[in-house]
């Protein structure tokens, strides 16, 4: 109750209250709008680092790759079927790289996009990136290269190759990074877990690979996927004539990205076998297994009985970078200059089907950073945000007119596929 002989006045209390709430807000919007602006300036990412956190993500997710496989606990499964009708393999392995890497990336950046080709059920991993940058990145990007997160989408395919993976061909295998500014692959990162070599590019930055000296888009020697390389043969054939070599990658004996160390002296053996190369003019390409009376062009061997010729003969074999069906970075590995002394090396890849793009982005970004392209058959560049496929097939080409190599192209119908 008021005081006797005072009256409080509605209109005053009122009058009262907003001068308060006013005051308050002079008060602290000063706060709140800096504390504002500093969470937004947060959300930014330096690409430098994102590059650096992409290779170490890569490598932990190999770590659990490598080590399902030698403990033989794959735990294999299927998880349907490709549009070709392939059964596609699901492994503990591919499950344990994905909760390493994922969540190494999220836990460091949960406000960014990442898209993995795999999905986890169980809890996130705990795991924290150390902010350590390799000298070799130090070396080649100075300096902060900052973009506001809400730009970026990250792709990683926790286990390449998984199909080879169940059949322990180590060599294979890989994990992928790649990193998409406004749907443009700006990083992409490469990890072989049973070699321990890793290829990175930052576009416009600088890559720890190179492409070759020349390149023969003539008669080019052309990487298409085995499980559909009948009929893109036809189509390859129709573009750059009947002499174009189209190289089914993996399969049917054609062990492409295998160096082969040829001893200094051939035990006897009841083969007689000598492993020799056979120069086409461009390079050395032609794997043959030279026996009496004749010679035996290993391009209609199939990989085992190509490998059962090469250990019968005592034939070291030393692994370089693969190219399977599975495996797309390897299509685009093939493009560059190869990291070991002798290496089978193709100039152009071309991919007609339905693809996924945690299988293409790493390599795409990589050959860019080296000034090379990747675009639909029809020659659209690729965008790497929204749906998880590309429907217009692939072409691939470094150090070309890749424009030129469009126009070549004759339109792949959907029937086909």
């Amino acid at each position: 109750m008021a005081p006797m002989g005072i009256r409080l006045s509605p209109l005053g209390i009122a009058v009262f209250c907003l001068l308060g709430v006013g005051v308050i807000y002079h008060l602290y919007a000063g706060v709140l709008s800096s504390r504002i602006a500093l969470f937004r300036q947060k959300r930014t990412v330096d690409l430098r680092d994102l590059l650096a956190l992409s290779m170490e993500a890569a490598v932990q997710g190999g770590r659990e790759v490598k080590r399902i496989r030698e403990d033989n606990t794959l735990e294999e499964k299927s998880k349907g079927k490709t549009k070709e009708g392939a059964s596609e393999k699901l492994t503990l392995g591919d499950l344990n790289s994905h909760r390493k890497m994922f969540y190494l990336i999220k836990n460091t950046y949960p406000y960014i996009q990442v898209n993995s080709e795999e999905h986890a059920d169980a809890e996130g991993e705990a795991t924290v990136w150390t902010r350590i940058i390799p000298e070799e990145i130090l070396g080649k990007i100075s300096g902060v290269k900052e973009v506001p997160a809400e730009r970026i989408t990250v792709w990683i395919d926790p286990l390449d190759a998984t199909q080879e993976y169940t059949e322990n061909l180590q060599k294979y295998v890989t994990t992928m990074v790649c990193v998409a500014v406004d749907g443009d692959p700006v990083i992409g990162v490469i990890h072989k877990p049973f070699t321990g070599y890793t290829a990175w590019g930052f576009v416009g930055e600088g890559s720890n690979v190179a492409p070759r000296a020349s390149y023969n888009t003539n008669f080019p020697k052309v990487i298409v996927s085995r499980s559909h390389s009948g009929k893109v043969k036809s189509f390859v054939q129709v573009a750059f004539g009947n002499n174009t070599e189209v190289l089914p990658a993996g399969g049917a004996g054609y062990l492409s990205f295998l160096c082969f160390a040829r001893p200094e002296n051939l035990t006897d053996d009841t083969r007689s076998a000598e492993l020799y190369t056979q120069k086409d003019g461009q390079s050395n390409r032609i794997i043959t297994m030279r026996e009496s009376p004749g010679t035996v062009d290993c391009s209609s061997c199939t990989a085992s009985s190509l490998m059962y010729m090469l250990k019968s003969v005592g034939l070291g074999l030393q692994p370089c970078h693969t190219v399977l069906d599975e495996e797309i970075c390897y299509k685009v590995l093939a493009l560059l200059d190869p990291t070991d002394e002798e290496q089978e090396t193709a100039d152009i890849y071309i991919h007609v089907t339905y693809i996924k793009k945690w299988d293409i982005c790493a390599g795409d970004a990589i050959l860019r950073s080296l000034g090379g392209e990747m675009t639909t058959l029809k020659g659209e560049q690729i965008n790497y945000s929204g749906t998880e496929g590309n429907k217009g097939g692939l072409l691939a080409s470094i150090k070309t007119d890749h424009k030129a190599l469009v126009k070549r192209l004759s339109p792949w119908e959907e029937n086909r596929q």
